[in-house]
């Protein structure tokens, strides 16, 4: 049984020729637009939630502690509910940071006549505080503070990042379903003139006994095998687009959203293209035959 309906399945698909081809063609066009999309989609939401856990509000003091109170005002920032985590970061701290960062003009530093760097708390907000409208509240509660001076942190851009996320796949959703929608129409148009070639052969298949499914079935996994094949050929491209793409893409990540590598779909987003093309090849079967209804 299973075999005849392959056999049919590959003989219709021999009949519809370009037709078929076309259609394999659309399904392709459909998951590579949607999926191109899918992929930017998901580095930047990599980026925005790497940054995210990277979020600190700097709290500069107005003079730096005695060291037996540094660990009462610590722990006073940290009972804070909107405070993950807090470390105390003394002047001399600050300076040995800042001479890491200048590297070979470390020198500099050494020359000045004292240390003009405040001692600070860095601050590591919660999940919660780590949006737009969190940091500004967990900002004018640090700024109450009677020592502090100055409070500094924002979670905007990355607010931002996430924003152009969501944009990226609306885009890809709004192309890849019209490019979808003309394959499904494709996938119908091809098996509905194979059904119009097969219609004496399907008359004679009843009058023997042949039940339904031995009749249907071949239609819905031509499409099927139409998807599929679309779904290969899209993904095979994604494929070499970031083989080729990602090198010279990656400096520029790296440097703008801090993303040291683009990575490709894992196992499980592979078969969800591979099951989204076979979905969308069986629903043309599915609807070439729903409409011939008696064939």
């Amino acid at each position: 049984m299973l075999g005849f309906v392959f056999g049919e399945a590959m003989r219709d698909l021999r009949r519809a020729g370009r037709v078929a081809v076309s259609a394999v063609v659309l399904i392709s066009l459909s998951l590579v637009a949607a999926g191109a999309f899918w992929l930017l989609s998901t580095n930047l939401g990599r980026a925005a939630a790497d940054w995210r856990e990277r979020v600190r509000i700097i709290v500069y003091l107005k003079r730096e502690p005695p060291e037996h109170e540094v660990s009462a005002l610590v722990a006073r920032v940290r009972e804070l509910p909107e405070v993950a985590d807090a470390r105390y970061v003394g002047k001399a701290e600050a300076l040995t940071a800042l001479k890491r960062v200048l590297g070979k003009d470390a020198a500099v530093a050494e020359q000045l006549p004292s240390n003009p760097l405040p001692a600070s708390i860095q601050v590591t907000p919660t999940a919660a505080a780590a949006t737009p409208d969190g940091a500004r509240g967990l900002i004018e509660r640090l700024e109450g503070l009677p020592e502090a001076e100055q409070v500094e942190g924002g979670v905007e851009w990355i607010e931002r990042l996430a924003h152009w996320r969501r944009l990226l796949e609306s885009i890809g959703l709004g192309v890849g379903a019209v490019l979808a929608l003309a394959a499904i129409l494709t996938v119908t148009t091809s098996t509905t003139l194979v059904l119009h070639v097969r219609r004496h052969e399907t008359e004679i298949m009843r009058l023997v006994g042949a039940s339904e499914a031995a009749i249907r079935l071949p239609l819905l996994l031509q499409g099927l095998i139409q998807g599929l094949l679309g779904a290969w050929f899209a993904l095979l491209a994604l494929w070499l687009g970031h083989h080729l793409a990602a090198p010279y893409l990656e400096p520029l990540m790296s440097l703008t959203i801090g993303l040291p590598r683009l990575e490709f779909f894992p196992p499980i987003g592979m078969l969800t293209l591979l099951g989204a093309g076979a979905g969308l090849g069986a629903i043309g079967g599915w609807l070439a035959r729903g409409r011939r209804g008696a064939v």
